[in-house]
Parts: structure tokens; C-alpha cells; sequence
């Protein structure tokens, strides 16, 4: 069986990686498999440091589609066409898509199109706002995908609901905690804690990435004072991107409070930041990656958004959603300060396997559909 998965984005990969090591894994078992990976952008694409794919164990893309355009309805153009050539001179069985990128959407359309089996990861996301691009692009997806690979069972009822076959959906688990499992053992603790004497358990981590909240000036400086209030003297530490840290840097020089504990750090590679957010005494983030790690690792989080793609995170998760509320906000970090957080649980299936049961499907798919 040959296999081609798609990343779009520097994130999928942290995604990608259990699979592939996984199809590596049955082929040392004697099973007929052969996968490339293949990445949207282009090979210089800065934000995929070397550094990455050592800290995941993984090797580099295979192919580099070379799509880098701004505007998402040139590069869904742009990469169905790139990708199509792909497609005609690769003999591929099935194509696995990550996510509800613009890329991910394009590549799942031309698959279907070449006639050949799509599998969507981490199927059944939902925000119910159709006026978000990635809304309509989870629609999509979902919409063409034979085999569509869910967190949970709410991911699942909401695809069957929209009118999936049973058949085609299978709940196999959060995939981020199959490499937060695997890598467990070598997170590296950050120079950053050492530097400024912090123990385990004793700093908050503060992320920023959503560009609605980047660009209000007035609520986000609304938020930041929140944070500082509440924190109470607990050490902040913000890992943040060149916009994110720009501006947060603007706006707490216009806040009268003490600045001595809050941390602006470059961004930290993924073992070093898997040490940072599973050693913290809370999080307070608009990622919801980083939002499920924190349920897996049972740490205190703070979601700067109204929904999560994964409500397992706040039913039975270390999760809560703030909004862009700065007095709900001030309260939930006062509760992490002050240790009062809810008691949480650990998702069903969210064991680090759905990697293992992934492949285990895609070789059963085969087998039937060759006897």
C-alpha cells in the first residue's frame, strides 16, 4: 500500500510524526507499506527549522509542493495544481490530510478527484461560525473523506449527524498525545527557568498566536493587565512570535503594573516548550494544541476563545473557555494562583496510540479492498 500524507502548516507535523513512525514500525513487521510525506510550501520555509524534525525524530518531507502565496484562494489554486502533478506521477493508494488548512482542503479535493481513497485526521472539528474560512474547510473535508480518523466521540456524533457513514468513522484518539507520550522521556528543561530561578510549578506560560486577538490593541491590553493582576507576583513566561512579542511588549509599557515577573522569551523548540507547559503551574493560551496537551499533562488552562475543537478539554479536561473576556480571564488565573482549579480527567483514548490504531485500519481497508 503506498500512503501519502499532506502537511500544510509547521504544526501538522508534530501530528505526522507518530503516523510515520508507526508505518515504519509495521514495516519492520513484514507489512506491505510505503509512504512519502509531502509539504505543501517550499523547502526554505523558515518556520521548519531542522531542529524540529530532530526534537520529533523525524525525517524531513519528501516532497516540497513550493506553494507560498498569501491569499488562501490563490494557494487552494496553486496547490490543487502542484498537487495533482504529484498525484499523477506517484502511484498513491490512499492520501491521509491533517487538519482544515487551505492546503489540506486543496489536497483533499484533488484526491478525490484522481479517484483515490482520502483519510481525514482529526475529522469532525467544529465551530459552527461558517463565516471562518477553516469552518468551511473541515466542511469540505469531511464532506469527501472515506475514512475520517476522530479525537472523540463528540468529533464523531458531529460527522454521523452531517451524514457519514458509520462505517467510514473511527474514533482512534487524540494524535498530539502520541507524541507527547513518545517523547515524554527526552523533554529538555529551558534555559529560560534557569535563568531566572524558577522551580517547577512555580511560573504561568502565556502563548499568543490568533491574529483577531494580536490586532485589538485595547482588549488585548485589557487582558494583559488581567494577567498581571491576578498572577499576584507568579512569574509569567510568554514564548512568543515576532507580531505577538512586538505587541505585547507595546502594550505592557502602558499598563501600571509591576513588569519584573512577566517574561518575554524567544519561541522554545518542542521538547524544551513540552518541558515548560507540563511542568507549569497553569497556561493561559489561544492554541488548542497546546490546550490539549495541558488536559493529557494535567495542568490548569486558560483558552482565550469562545469553543475548542475538542470539548473533551473542558468536560473532562484541565480546560476552561475565557473568551476574550479580561474579567473572566482575571478569575481563572486567580484560581490557578491560588490552586483552586477543577479536578480533571484524561479524555477516552487519548492514551498516545491512535497512531497504532490508525495504521491498523488503513491495513485492514486494504486488505479488503483487495481480496
Amino acid at each position: 500500500m503506498n500512503i501519502c500524507i499532506v502537511a500544510g502548516a509547521r504544526p501538522n507535523f508534530i501530528k505526522v510524526a507518530p503516523i510515520i513512525r508507526a508505518i515504519e514500525k509495521a514495516r519492520e513487521q513484514g507489512r506491505d507499506l510505503q509512504c512519502q510525506l509531502v509539504y505543501a510550501g517550499p523547502e526554505g520555509d523558515s518556520t521548519l527549522e531542522q531542529s524540529l524534525f530532530d526534537d520529533l525524530q523525524m525525517r524531513r518531507p519528501d516532497v516540497f509542493l513550493g506553494v507560498e502565496c498569501a491569499s488562501l484562494n490563490e494557494l487552494t489554486g496553486r496547490v490543487m495544481g502542484e498537487f495533482e502533478k504529484y498525484l499523477e506521477t506517484h502511484p498513491t493508494d490512499v492520501v491521509i490530510v491533517v487538519d482544515d488548512l487551505a492546503s489540506t482542503m486543496a489536497a483533499a479535493i484533488v484526491t478525490k478527484k484522481q479517484g483515490i481513497k482520502l483519510a481525514h485526521l482529526v475529522a469532525g472539528t467544529r465551530s459552527f461560525d461558517i463565516k471562518m474560512p477553516k469552518e468551511i474547510n473541515r466542511l469540505v473535508i469531511d464532506g469527501l473523506s472515506d475514512l475520517l480518523f476522530t479525537a472523540g466521540a463528540g468529533a464523531s456524533n458531529i460527522v454521523t449527524r452531517e451524514g457519514v457513514q458509520l462505517s467510514q468513522v473511527y474514533q482512534v484518539g487524540n494524535i498530539l498525545m502520541d507524541s507527547l507520550r513518545a517523547n515524554h522521556p527526552r523533554l529538555l528543561r529551558p534555559q529560560v527557568l534557569e535563568q531566572y530561578q524558577l522551580e517547577d510549578g512555580q511560573y504561568i506560560v502565556f502563548t499568543l498566536n490568533r491574529k483577531v486577538l494580536i490586532a485589538n490593541d485595547n482588549n488585548l491590553r485589557l487582558m494583559l493587565k488581567a494577567i498581571l493582576e491576578a498572577a499576584k507576583g507568579t512569574h509569567v513566561i510568554a514564548p512568543l512570535r515576532q507580531l505577538a512579542k512586538e505587541k505585547v511588549a507595546r502594550l505592557l509599557t502602558t499598563i501600571n503594573e509591576p513588569l519584573d515577573t512577566f517574561h518575554l522569551v524567544e519561541p522554545l523548540g518542542y521538547l524544551e516548550f513540552g518541558y515548560l507547559t507540563a511542568h507549569a503551574k497553569g497556561i493561559i493560551t489561544d492554541s488548542g494544541n497546546v490546550a490539549e496537551e495541558a488536559t493529557f499533562n494535567g495542568v490548569p488552562c486558560a483558552t482565550l476563545n469562545s469553543y475548542t475543537e475538542h470539548i473533551e478539554t473542558v468536560k473532562v479536561g484541565s480546560n476552561i473557555l475565557v473568551g476574550e473576556e479580561p474579567q473572566r480571564l482575571k478569575e481563572a488565573v486567580a484560581d490557578m494562583v491560588e490552586g483552586k482549579w477543577k479536578k480533571c480527567n484524561i479524555p477516552d483514548r487519548w492514551d498516545g496510540r491512535a497512531s497504532e490504531r490508525i495504521v491498523q485500519i488503513l491495513l485492514s481497508e486494504f486488505q479488503t479492498a483487495n481480496r
